[in-house]
């Protein structure tokens, strides 16, 4: 009897559908983008995350650092706040709250937050380094100092303890080696650390009581280097009905210990209203206890050539500088010498915004001026300047003169500041 063969029935074919990714999953995902450098991809997927879990504190977290990165402030904020309520033992959160504070140069509330950051972590000297920071830029010094004495106790690098305590003397930390009293001094010649470049424009209007008013213009373009910086500017004036353009290189450089300089060359083509060439030199030396002394020379190329002298003396205590300065003017059959006193105070407590008032004294030694050889005249001028985020700031100044003759002057002047 035949047998009939048949073939077995084709084996179905099995699908199984991939199972969804789970929540930790996601999550780990999302920090991946996140650091990896893909903000809007992260937000996107801390957002699905926060659909499934709205009140989550990891994810509350992780997006609340996306935001800061990308300078979202206020939504940053936003989440950070809503994870701490979640989660107010969660000492990553703190710190991230500290960490967006004081970039937005809220000093006190950084101060808080990381205060609480310490008390979740009281062996962490991290904890404590953060806080030190916060307190400095608060003008806490003392505190700071504590802080730092803490962090050292508990196991912290003891040359980032020494550069830090080494800094409060007031200000911030600076690009090393220049001195601690260069950056009160003189706000170009240091930046502090993380930042390479710095811009700037700026304007100014005088009224010189009769006539139309002057005007001038400045750009300028700095580079921060291990030992000073470097700038390139460029210049206009228009005064006179004239209007003259001239260009720069700018300098400053560390030497030895406690001492930098500065270095100018100025040159104006067509030397209309600036001198057809220009240097300065001056040296800048720290004498301890927060005094530091200066001399300066700068020769003038006009068409009779002009030599200007200078000391000075400076203190800093604090949040506050202070400078008073001398200066011997020589050229061809004249001479004069003038004071200034200035007064600058770190109001925020950084080495970025501050406000500062100048008062000026002259007197001039000219044979030939009309008021007998014997003139004097004086000014005052205010300055504030504000550092709104860590990029970006402004300047505000105003100021008067009166001149040997009489006459009056009044002033104002803008700026804009960018760095990076």
């Amino acid at each position: 009897m035949p047998i009939d063969y048949q073939l077995p029935p084709a084996a179905a074919e099995q699908t199984t559908a991939a199972s969804p990714a789970s929540f930790d999953q996601q999550y780990e995902k999302a920090r991946a983008l996140a650091n990896g450098g893909q903000p809007a991809l992260a937000l996107a997927a801390y957002n699905a995350l926060l659909a499934r879990s709205p009140a989550n504190a990891d994810v509350l977290l992780g997006r609340g650092i996306v935001y800061t990165r990308m300078e979202r402030w206020a939504e940053a904020r936003a989440d950070l706040e809503a994870a701490a309520r979640a989660a107010p033992d969660y000492a990553d959160v703190w710190r991230a709250l500290g960490d967006l504070h004081l970039w937005q140069g809220q000093a006190a509330q950084a101060v808080a937050a990381y205060s609480r950051l310490s008390a979740l972590r009281p062996d962490d000297a991290g904890a404590w380094q953060a806080r030190a920071r916060a307190n400095r830029a608060a003008g806490r010094i003392d505190e700071a100092r504590l802080d730092l004495d803490r962090a050292r106790a508990l196991g912290a690098n003891g040359g980032e303890i020494d550069a830090a305590l080494a800094a409060l003397q007031p200000r911030p930390a600076l690009a090393a080696p220049v001195p601690v009293p260069a950056r009160a001094g003189n706000p170009e010649a240091a930046l502090a650390d993380k930042y390479a470049w710095a811009a700037s424009l700026a304007g100014g209007w005088t009224d010189a009581g009769s006539g139309p008013r002057w005007n001038d213009q400045s750009a300028s373009v700095r580079h921060y280097l291990k030992g000073g910086s470097i700038g390139f500017e460029t210049l206009r004036a228009h005064r006179f009905g004239q209007t003259g353009h001239a260009w720069a290189l700018d300098a400053y450089a560390a030497l030895w210990t406690g001492a930098y300089a500065n270095f100018r060359y100025q040159r104006a083509p067509a030397a209309r209203l600036f001198p057809a060439n220009a240097g300065r030199v001056e040296l800048y030396q720290s004498l301890g206890g927060g005094w530091e002394a200066s001399l300066a020379g700068d020769v003038l190329g006009f068409d009779s050539r002009v030599n200007i002298y200078g000391v000075a003396l400076a203190k800093y205590v604090g949040n506050w500088y202070v400078q008073l300065r001398h200066q011997a003017i020589v050229s061809a059959g004249s001479h004069s010498d003038g004071q200034r006193l200035l007064a600058r105070y770190y109001h925020a407590g950084d080495a970025d915004s501050y406000l500062e008032a100048a008062a000026s004294s002259g007197r001039s030694d000219d044979p030939l001026s009309l008021s007998g050889g014997r003139a004097r005249s004086g000014g005052g001028a205010v300055t504030w300047v504000r550092y709104w985020s860590d990029n970006w700031g402004t300047r505000l100044g105003a100021g008067f003169s009166r001149g040997a003759n009489g006459a009056r002057e009044r002033g104002a002047s803008v700026g804009l500041y960018r760095r990076w």
